[in-house]
C-alpha cells in the first residue's frame, strides 16, 4: 500500500522517503488511501510541488536553528507608541513570499517589481508580467518558465467553475449590498469544499498541511475572478456575464468577463493591475488578518474571507477609490483649464492652507514614489496619454511632492500606487469605484494564498500577542526608565 501511494501522483513530492510514505499510509484512517486532489496531477502541478517542499525543507531546518541558536536573541526595542500606534514598524511576523523595503519598494521573493515585471513571461504581443507567473515566483521562490506559466494557466481554468450554490448564494443578495460584502460571502459560501478542512478532520500529518493548503488556494484562485465578475455585473450592469474564455490568461479573461472594454489595452492593464498589488509582506490589514485566522489552522477560504473584510476597510482597501474621487473633483475645480505643474502647485498649496488633505501622496513604509506606481505611470505613458484624466495625474506627479517637501511636515511626499490605478480602470471604462476594492481583493489573493501556504510549510504556529492596559504600559515604561537611570540598561535597550 505504500508504494501505491508513493507511486500516485499529485499527493507527495517525487523526493519524498519510502518512510515517510509508509508513515503516511499508515495514518489514512480505516486502511483506505487518501482521496486525491480534484484536478488530476500533470507535470507542471508536480513541478510546483516538488519546489515547494524543496524549499519548505530548507526553510524549514532553518527556522528551526534560528530557534535553537539565536531564539532568545534580541532584534528590536518595542516603544510605547509602537504599542498604542498599531504596532506599527514592530518586527514580529515572518513573511517568506515579500518584504517591502523603505527606499526600493515591495520586492517578491528579492526581486524588485522592475525586475518582476522585465524577467516574468507575458502574454503574446504584451509586455506586462502575467499575474499567473508572479504566484509561482511567490509560491516556489523560483521564476517560471512561460511552459510552467502556461500548464499553470490551464491548471486554473480547470478549476474555474464556481459550484452553483454560490452563485445562488450572491443572486439572495440584494442588488445594492456592497461588492466586497458579496465577495466576503461567496468565500464563506465556498468554503464548504475546501479539502484542507476534509483533511484536517480526516486526521492529516502536519507536514501535509502544505499540500492541501495549495489546492485550496488553487481553487480560490481559480474561481475568484469569475464571481468577481459576476458581482460586478449582477450590481452594475444587467446581470449577464460574458462566457469564460479558457483561451485567454487569467487575468486577460477576467477583465473580458467584466464585460467594459474588449481593447487589448484593458486587458494589459488588468494584467498589469492583478500583478502589481498580488502582495505587500504580511504586516497590512488583509494579509495580517488572513494569517492570523490563518494561524488557528482555519481553511484557506475562512481566513481569506476575513482578509477580505480588513480589506474592505477605508483606511486600507479603499484609498484607490478615495484618490481617483479626489481627483476627479479637482478635475470639475479646474473645469476647461489643462491641468500644468503650475497650476496644480497653486492648487495643492490652496487645499493644504485649508487644512485638507491630498490622497495619494506618502505611504506608512515607503520614503520614495512607489515602483508600482511607476509601473503604471510608464504605462499611461504608452497607452493613454491623450487621457484628460491622465494628464492631470501627470501634473500632480510633478506639482505635488515639491509642495510637500516644502511644508517639511511629511517623511514622504512621492506618489504611491493608488494615486494612478483608479485613473487606469477608469480610462477603460471601470468607472463603478465601489467596485475597485473587489479589484484589488482579485490581486491580492495571489499574495495571501501564497503566504498561507508558506505559513503552513513552515510549521508556523498560532499568533498570540500580549495586549496590556494603558496603566500597564505606563508601569512598563516607568520601570524601564528607572533600570537605565539605574544603569541595569544601556540607552539603546
Amino acid at each position: 500500500k505504500a508504494q501505491d501511494l508513493r507511486s500516485r501522483p499529485g499527493i507527495f513530492p517525487r523526493h519524498q522517503t519510502m518512510e515517510r510514505v509508509k508513515r503516511i499510509a499508515g495514518h489514512v484512517a480505516c486502511g483506505e488511501l487518501a482521496p486525491e486532489p480534484c484536478s488530476a496531477a500533470i507535470p507542471v502541478m508536480e513541478a510546483m510541488k516538488t519546489k515547494i517542499a524543496a524549499l519548505a525543507g530548507e526553510k524549514a531546518a532553518f527556522k528551526s536553528w534560528m530557534l535553537k541558536y539565536h531564539g532568545e536573541r534580541k532584534i528590536q526595542d518595542v516603544t510605547v507608541e509602537m504599542a498604542i500606534n498599531g504596532a506599527r514598524a514592530v518586527k514580529s511576523m515572518v513573511t517568506e513570499t515579500s518584504d517591502l523595503d523603505a527606499n526600493l519598494g515591495i520586492a517578491y521573493r528579492h526581486l524588485s517589481l522592475y525586475d518582476v515585471n522585465t524577467h516574468l513571461p507575458k502574454a503574446p504581443g504584451g509586455n506586462v508580467a502575467l499575474p499567473e507567473g508572479a504566484f509561482w515566483l511567490l509560491v516556489t521562490g523560483e521564476e517560471p518558465s512561460p511552459e510552467e506559466v502556461k500548464g499553470f494557466t490551464e491548471e486554473l481554468h480547470k478549476r474555474s467553475n464556481v459550484p452553483a450554490n454560490v452563485l445562488q448564494t450572491i443572486d439572495t443578495l440584494p442588488v445594492d449590498t456592497h461588492p466586497m460584502t458579496q465577495l466576503s460571502v461567496a468565500m464563506l459560501a465556498l468554503q464548504k469544499d475546501s479539502k484542507f478542512c476534509d483533511k484536517y478532520q480526516e486526521g492529516m500529518k502536519k507536514d501535509e498541511y502544505w499540500v492541501y493548503a495549495l489546492e485550496d488556494a488553487l481553487d480560490i484562485i481559480a474561481k475568484i475572478p469569475t464571481i468577481a465578475a459576476k458581482i460586478y455585473r449582477r450590481t452594475f450592469q444587467d446581470g449577464v456575464v460574458p462566457e469564460y474564455d479558457k483561451s485567454l490568461d487569467w487575468a486577460a479573461n477576467f477583465a473580458q468577463m467584466l464585460g467594459v472594454n474588449q481593447d487589448e489595452g484593458f486587458k494589459e492593464a488588468v494584467r498589469l493591475y492583478l500583478m502589481l498589488h498580488a502582495d505587500h509582506e504580511g504586516g497590512n490589514v488583509s494579509a495580517h488578518a488572513t494569517h492570523l485566522v490563518g494561524s488557528a489552522l482555519s481553511d484557506p477560504y475562512y481566513a481569506w474571507a476575513a482578509g477580505l473584510c480588513g480589506l474592505a476597510g477605508p483606511l486600507h482597501g479603499l484609498a484607490n477609490q478615495e484618490c481617483l474621487s479626489w481627483l476627479l473633483d479637482v478635475q470639475k475645480q479646474l473645469g476647461d483649464q489643462r491641468p500644468t505643474k503650475e497650476l496644480l502647485t497653486e492648487f495643492a498649496e490652496k487645499t493644504l492652507k485649508e487644512g485638507k488633505v491630498i490622497p495619494g501622496f506618502g505611504h506608512a513604509v515607503l520614503r520614495n514614489t512607489d515602483p508600482r506606481y511607476m509601473l503604471e505611470r510608464e504605462f499611461a505613458l504608452t497607452h493613454c496619454t491623450h487621457d484628460p484624466l491622465f494628464q492631470l495625474v501627470d501634473a500632480c506627479y510633478h506639482a505635488i511632492p515639491p509642495v510637500l517637501l516644502k511644508q517639511g511636515k511629511v517623511k514622504n511626499p512621492y506618489p504611491n500606487v493608488d494615486a494612478h490605478s483608479g485613473q487606469l480602470m477608469y480610462f477603460y471604462n471601470l468607472k463603478e469605484q465601489n467596485f475597485y476594492t473587489v479589484m484589488f481583493a482579485v490581486s491580492r489573493t495571489l499574495g495571501v494564498m501564497s503566504q498561507y501556504i508558506w505559513s503552513r510549510a513552515i510549521g508556523l504556529p498560532i499568533e498570540r500577542p500580549k495586549s496590556v492596559p494603558l496603566d500597564e504600559l505606563a508601569k512598563l515604561a516607568k520601570k524601564h526608565r528607572w533600570q537605565r537611570e539605574k544603569g541595569k540598561v544601556s540607552d539603546q535597550q
